[in-house]
């Protein structure tokens, strides 16, 4: 990049890769960057920043993600009046096409919005507001914020194809960055969190397979291919916990996983009132939930793959 040149950086990461329920969630942050804002994007938060800006795992929790809906709302504008509305914004897929193969009897297990609300206070919003506008002081403007979300119902039907969550959780990356490439005014560098254990993305290319690229690199710790008319590619360990970008894109999200996952909780609320709310993950809690949810789910005959995931023998 000459010097005065903005670049067009994406940060790309996953949300539910290792849930047991509720959907994988695969978010992008598209950011016009200057050469000063580049060097700063590249490292970890420091000061108060680095209090709202991290590893997603370690600031927000499936019973806390007020502040990635200060993130969420924050980066668009903060102009939605619910949450629905604000999902709807982020989601590269339109509504109608998410719920196509919805049967219409199960269809509000993962689509009701009954009793759903933002949780961010005003002070945390404005807090996050504030770091929004540092961000842009220092080089970085973020233009666009993506989202795919891939139901249980979908990754189930991948699986039977062959295709297995980690290559379910790639494939929503290529169509993700293939979308922004189409807004952005150049190529991309796009920065993506690693693949469970992977290594040659290139084997495994789903939207991009068949397209003209060549490996920069091949490694434990970084992949990166260049693609003609797109830009660059680099999976990278941790990126998560290093990169502003990866780490925005994380903590987004993570707020419209628990989104979605708390409507497949609300669905079934009361059947089990020790759980309280449930992660989806694989924990004693969630075991006890899935329990005690079976009877309801055969009464009202909620199919299983549209409930819980198959496991992947592959993995």
């Amino acid at each position: 990049m000459q010097s005065g040149e903005t670049a067009c950086l994406v940060g790309v990461d996953e949300n539910g890769l290792g849930s047991r329920l509720g959907p994988l969630v695969v978010t992008a942050v598209l950011a016009r960057v200057t050469p000063a804002g580049q060097r700063w994007a590249s490292r970890r938060p420091r000061g108060k920043l680095s209090e709202d800006l991290g590893d997603s795992k370690k600031l927000v929790s499936h019973a806390d993600v007020s502040l990635g809906e200060a993130w969420a709302r924050a980066l668009t504008g903060d102009r939605w009046d619910c949450p629905r509305a604000l999902f709807e914004h982020l989601s590269l897929e339109a509504s109608s096409s998410l719920r196509r193969d919805c049967p219409r009897h199960i269809e509000q297990q993962c689509w009701g919005i009954e009793g759903e609300s933002f949780a961010a206070s005003d002070e945390l919003l404005q807090r996050v507001t504030g770091h929004v506008a540092r961000l842009r002081e220092r080089g970085i403007e973020v233009q666009r914020v993506q989202v795919t979300s891939v139901c249980t119902q979908r990754l189930n039907r991948a699986r039977e194809r062959g295709v297995n969550r980690f290559v379910s959780d790639l494939h929503a990356m290529e169509g993700l960055l293939l979308g922004l490439r189409e807004q952005s005014s150049g190529d991309l560098t796009a920065t993506c969190g690693k693949v469970g254990g992977m290594n040659e993305y290139d084997r495994f290319f789903g939207p991009l397979a068949g397209r003209l690229h060549t490996t920069l690199q091949v490694g434990r710790q970084r992949s990166a291919y260049y693609f003609p008319g797109l830009g660059e590619l680099h999976f990278v360990q941790d990126a998560d916990a290093r990169d502003v970008l990866v780490m925005l894109a994380s903590l987004v999200g993570k707020y419209i996983r628990e989104l979605l996952m708390a409507r497949v909780a609300r669905f079934y609320d009361g059947a089990e009132p020790e759980a309280g709310y449930v992660s989806g993950y694989h924990d004693p809690r969630t075991e006890r939930w899935v329990d005690a949810t079976r009877q309801r789910r055969r009464a009202l005959r909620i199919v299983d793959d549209c409930f819980e995931r198959a496991r992947d023998t592959s993995s």
